[in-house]
């Protein structure tokens, strides 16, 4: 789905040379330029069509600077046409020489531009060049700006970036920070366009901070606009959503409907994305009635295309057709390229679904050989070729497509510098993986299929661990499934989640076996309500949850037959399924019970850091024991119980095997300069915090040093670590929120991240009461030479037995072991 996710518009500052003597008009007029700046678009036509009414003789000087204002003005509403037809009359001859006249070609420059008139802005700017290099040298800046703009909307974006870096360097000579702020952003605009996101984002940074100082509302707006761009491309959708909504907000109240309609498009991309198709349309909907006020004539057909797609994705390919030929009724002539290839790219989508496959692979091919093409775009097109190669039967063209689908998603991918923005990547482009297994499987290759699926899998993790190369390629080496399986002596199950149909390998040390599912539509709801029951406290097996026991069914059920009772099983989820505990789910026959009872659980998160474990457990067992903090705030009270649980776990570990930092000396400096690595285990006692924005922002939360107080992920990361087991006795310490490929992002994640073997850590909030006696048995099973699997299975089943409240799942379940390198 295509989005007009950048906004290039050329941010102006005034330079009021010239100006008359008197104090009024000048004042007037200088209060509308700074209004102009900061973005309060109405209140400066407001004070502009006042100047204009006061000298309205053509002959006053005073009548061109409020004309040539107000021209500028209706450029930043995307009123172009009004603003060139304003600009139309040549100036007096007294004037030829002025910043007026810089000004007036500036506005001409930019207007003609955004209607696609592009020889026309070229002429106008090299004349504006031209007078500012003899008279207006302080105008530079801006000529070089708008010349960025200029090669941007050309598809020069390397071209564009230069421009605006020489617009920065002129904006820093002149001690011009609007000017300073604008070349910001556009640099981020051109690094997006140029699929350099994570650089987008450092730029745009940047500008946001400057502008946010100055109080340049409407640039702020546009930031946020262009950083969602760059965060949707990234597959980081809640933080591209957030950026994009507070974009479309603030310029609904800045007037600036033009911008304004941009970032609807970025929301309702996000929807899209999400497979939130009604929420899309609805966006899109709203926004078309604005976009027919415009004079942007393309808007409209950006926005039927986006319509197009939405109705291809729920099956009404004759209301997609009917948009579709509503955009090309009023296609214009000088269409952007993206919306060319966007336009291409529904077409192909429509005589898809109409079995036209001829032409659906010709529009595809068409997009696929377009230099101009978006990348993700061309990784689209040759994923729906392939789809059309395979309704051919034209088997091997159609796998060729998609490795080369693939290899494009991965080029992008190996180019994101940042690993937390490496992180979200996939996101975006995991259904054309899907596309892919789900050829494999019908060409009845599941051994093939599981090998793309593993593509996906926790590629950061693995890179960063060395267990993976940052590049990887179709097929894997040295892929052993049944090896791993045999080594580990347990059953695999390893997860795909797809929006209309799943699949399940489950892997024995014997053979794989492929089963499908049911598609995330159906299991996701059940997932969603079933971890409402449990963290609500209910006795899920007396009431006989029927979502504990379809989701079972739906998960287990199929492969239960090669899962021989007190197997050890590794679980490797998808999608939702990173948010519940299997243990959990309820086994129906022959007694309603929970699964934990028949088997031995792990989680992991990809066959490639499997087939790296080596845990031997350790002949020095020696214990760091952190927690029983000083509360940092009124956030994070003391913990009542955390004394209790601390005496619990150090009594397993003599005096001379174990270091413990707890109260005021549990301190996150502390904690790193005991050098964590020379242990084998480590325990925390603490609150945790969970960020799902950012989840590198996750912190273990210990106590005050000054302001310092919390152990981010983002810094655990950087500590390599041989921990044999870490232990996280922390409210959601596995993360909040998962990514595609990637699973649950937080401190479990950073733990294994920094090399630990194995991570315990919570799916929800903790039980201050029931978690120490758990840990009291999970460590008394450790010390007498049990795996940590067997340990933390035995503490919940003292509970899950015990004739208490703590039997319900709420106390004993939200602790999973993450299986590490």
């Amino acid at each position: 789905m295509a989005v007009r996710g950048w906004l290039v518009l050329a941010w102006v500052i005034c330079v009021s040379s010239g100006c008359g003597a008197l104090f009024r008009p000048r004042t007037l007029y200088e209060n509308a330029w700074l209004e102009l700046r900061r973005g309060d678009l109405q209140l400066a036509l407001r004070d502009a069509d006042r100047g204009l009414v006061h000298y309205s003789d053509p002959s006053a000087e005073w009548h061109w600077r409020f004309k040539i204002l107000k021209a500028e003005i209706l450029v930043w509403q995307h009123r172009n046409e009004e603003s060139l037809a304003l600009n139309a009359q040549e100036l007096p001859s007294s004037l030829i020489h002025s910043d007026l006249a810089v000004w007036r070609r500036l506005s001409q420059t930019a207007a003609s531009t955004y209607i696609q008139k592009l020889t026309d802005a070229e002429h106008f700017l090299d004349e504006a060049d031209a007078l500012a290099r003899a008279y207006h040298s302080e105008l530079r800046g801006q000529v070089a700006l708008r010349r960025g703009t200029v090669f941007f909307w050309k598809g020069s974006a390397a071209e564009a970036q230069a421009a605006y870096r020489q617009a920065m360097e002129f904006a820093r000579q002149e001690k011009d920070p609007f000017l300073e702020a604008a070349a910001l952003g556009s640099l981020g605009v051109a690094a997006a366009k140029q699929e350099h996101y994570d650089e987008a984002l450092d730029w745009n940074r940047k500008a946001l901070q400057l502008s946010q100082s100055i109080g340049a509302r409407s640039s702020v707006a546009r930031i946020h606009g262009n950083m969602g761009w760059s965060l949707r491309e990234l597959g980081d959708f809640e933080n591209a959503l957030s950026d994009y909504q507070r974009a479309e907000e603030a310029s609904a109240q800045n007037g600036q409907v033009g911008d304004q309609i941009y970032w609807l498009t970025g929301i309702s991309s996000v929807n899209y994305l999400q497979h939130e198709y009604r929420a899309a349309e609805n966006v899109l909907t709203q926004a078309l009635d604005l976009a027919r006020r415009q004079d942007d004539k393309t808007i409209p057909v950006e926005y039927l295309n986006d319509l197009a797609e939405i109705a291809l994705e729920t099956d009404q390919t004759e209301a997609a057709e009917r948009y579709y030929a509503e955009a090309t009724r009023i296609e214009p002539a000088g269409l952007e390229p993206s919306e060319v290839q966007e336009s291409l790219l529904v077409r192909g989508r429509i005589a898809g679904a109409k079995r036209e496959l001829t032409q659906a692979g010709e529009c595809f091919q068409k997009l696929i050989s377009d230099p101009k093409a978006d990348t993700a775009q061309r990784w689209e097109a040759e994923a729906r070729l392939a789809r059309v190669y395979a309704d051919e039967g034209k088997y091997e063209k159609a796998e060729s497509e998609f490795r080369h689908s693939l290899a494009t998603i991965e080029g992008v991918r190996s180019s994101v510098q940042a690993e937390d923005l490496r992180l979200s990547f996939l996101s975006s482009a995991i259904a054309f993986y899907d596309d892919y297994i789900a050829f494999l499987i019908s060409r009845h290759r599941p051994e093939d299929a599981l090998q793309v699926a593993e593509l996906s899998r926790a590629r950061t993790l693995a890179e960063g661990l060395g267990a993976a190369p940052k590049t990887l390629s179709f097929p894997l080496l040295n892929f052993q499934p049944l090896k791993i399986a045999r080594r580990m002596k347990s059953a695999l199950l390893f997860y795909w989640l797809g929006q209309k149909q799943s699949y399940l390998w489950v892997i024995t040390p014997e053979k794989v076996m492929c089963l499908i599912l049911a598609g995330a539509t159906e299991i996701d709801p059940l997932v969603k309500s079933y971890r409402e029951a449990v963290l609500g406290g209910r006795d899920v097996v007396a009431a006989g949850n029927s979502e504990g026991e379809k989701l079972y069914t739906l998960l287990i059920g199929a492969a239960k037959k090669v899962i021989p009772p007190d197997a050890r099983v590794i679980v490797l989820p998808d999608g939702s399924l990173y948010g519940l505990n299997f243990e959990t789910l309820l086994v129906p026959d022959p007694k309603r019970h929970f699964w934990i009872e028949d088997v031995t659980l792990t989680t992991a998160s990809s066959l490639t850091l499997l087939a790296s474990v080596t845990q031997p457990a350790p002949n020095d067992r020696n214990l760091l024991l952190v927690g029983n903090a000083v509360s940092a705030s009124n956030d994070f009270p003391a913990l009542p119980q955390a004394a209790s649980e601390m005496e619990r776990v150090e009594h397993y570990f003599g005096e001379s095997r174990r270091e413990v930092l707890a109260g005021a000396q549990a301190t996150p400096a502390a904690f790193l300069k005991r050098q964590p690595e020379r242990f084998a285990y480590l325990h925390f006692v603490t609150h945790g915090s969970a960020s799902r924005a950012h989840p590198l922002d996750s912190a273990v939360i210990l106590s005050p040093d000054g302001d310092s107080f919390k152990l981010y992920a983002r810094d655990i990361v950087k500590h390599p670590l041989r921990a044999y087991l870490v232990t996280v006795s922390a409210c959601n310490g596995s993360g909040t929120r998962a990514y595609s490929g990637e699973g649950l992002v937080g401190l479990s994640w950073a733990f294994l991240r920094a090399g630990a073997h194995n991570v315990i850590a919570a799916l929800w909030e903790v039980n201050d009461a029931s978690t120490p006696q758990l840990m009291d048995k999970l460590y008394r099973e450790l010390s007498q030479g049990r795996d940590p699997a067997t340990a933390l299975r035995a503490a919940k089943l003292s509970l899950l037995h015990s004739d208490s409240v703590f039997s319900k799942p709420y106390y004993w379940a939200p602790f999973q072991l993450y299986a590490g390198s």
